[in-house]
């Protein structure tokens, strides 16, 4: 049996993660390559121009233009943060390159920090992939499957109706070659009604993407949406699994439903879902280097807004 090169590619060990971001000085120039990779811009007005003057122990950066006064940090998801840069650095290598998931309560064992801080910084980080993913469109052959996440609560609702299930799609793109998956998309939806995939598919389906689905009634919507549709018939059971266009969806599917149940044991999926499965794309769709993992992720959570605890126990898996 031949062995699985992306499963087997070299990542980033920990004994290199130490050597490139295990001290303070080392972890701020990893994160000021990752704001500005070209060098300082404003973020008031673009210009490259700049001094720098320290005020106690953190560092600013004044524009010469503008005069606008900001730090590494201020705008970002890292914030307000108490936190040595380092510590981050660290939950984000070890988020990123376990084979699979790490819950808040183990994080908070590996990094040293309370269980409110690692929760804190677990959610930042998965709040910085879902928003790398919302923009994402398949297009090509795309496998789509409907599925729900989340068990019955005690003293809740029994079965689908549970508050604590939460409907989702996964679609995954596949070359048109060997039908090997290359990108999917994971993201929770209202109901499997037509107002749900209508809304899903404009955000999600590049005008020409084929889809493969089964019969459930909602996905005619997307050949009433001039996208070409195979429905396929199957039997139920392990062999509708393995059935062409279909079994890359179903292998998500299952590693993705193990992934959370196995690692996560008290998630509130009504409320949190949108992110525990953001997660799985993010980690999913970046596969191909692994060790290119950490740097992108610590540029995606530059780019993404402060994100303070109020903010995160609000989440919703949907908006607006």
């Amino acid at each position: 049996m031949s062995i699985n090169l992306i499963q087997f590619q070299q990542g980033l060990s920990m004994v290199e993660f130490m050597q490139r971001y295990g001290t303070e000085a080392k972890a701020y120039r990893a994160l000021y390559k990752a704001r500005w990779p070209h060098g300082f811009r404003c973020p008031a007005c673009g210009d490259r121009r700049r001094s720098r003057f320290r005020r106690g122990q953190q560092v600013y950066y004044q524009c010469c233009v503008c005069r606008h006064q900001t730090t590494l940090l201020s705008g970002t998801v890292f914030e307000a943060t108490k936190l040595p840069l380092r510590t981050w650095l660290l939950a984000i290598h070890l988020l990123t390159a376990t084979k699979t998931n790490m819950a808040a309560l183990e994080l908070k064992r590996h990094l040293g920090v309370d269980y409110k801080a690692a929760w804190r910084i677990k959610h930042k980080v998965m709040q910085a992939m879902a928003e790398r993913e919302a923009p994402r469109r398949l297009s090509g052959f795309v496998q789509i499957d409907d599925a729900y996440v989340g068990g019955e609560r005690n003293g809740g609702k029994p079965g689908r109706g549970s508050e604590n299930k939460q409907a989702f799609l996964i679609a995954v793109q596949t070359d048109s070659a060997l039908e090997h998956p290359t990108y999917a998309v994971i993201e929770p939806v209202r109901s499997f009604d037509n107002d749900s995939i209508k809304d899903w598919q404009a955000r999600h389906l590049a005008p020409d993407a084929e889809v493969f689905s089964d019969g459930l009634f909602c996905f005619r919507r997307f050949a009433d949406t001039g996208h070409a549709h195979t429905v396929l018939q199957t039997s139920g059971g392990r062999a509708a699994c393995e059935v062409k266009g279909a079994r890359w969806v179903n292998v998500l599917l299952s590693n993705v439903k193990r992934a959370i149940s196995g690692s996560y044991h008290a998630i509130r999926q009504g409320k949190y879902a949108r992110l525990y499965l953001a997660e799985a794309a993010y980690r999913f769709n970046r596969r191909f280097d692994l060790r290119a993992m950490l740097p992108r992720l610590a540029r995606a959570m530059m780019l993404c807004k402060p994100h303070p605890e109020p903010v995160l126990r609000i989440a919703s898996n949907f908006h607006g």
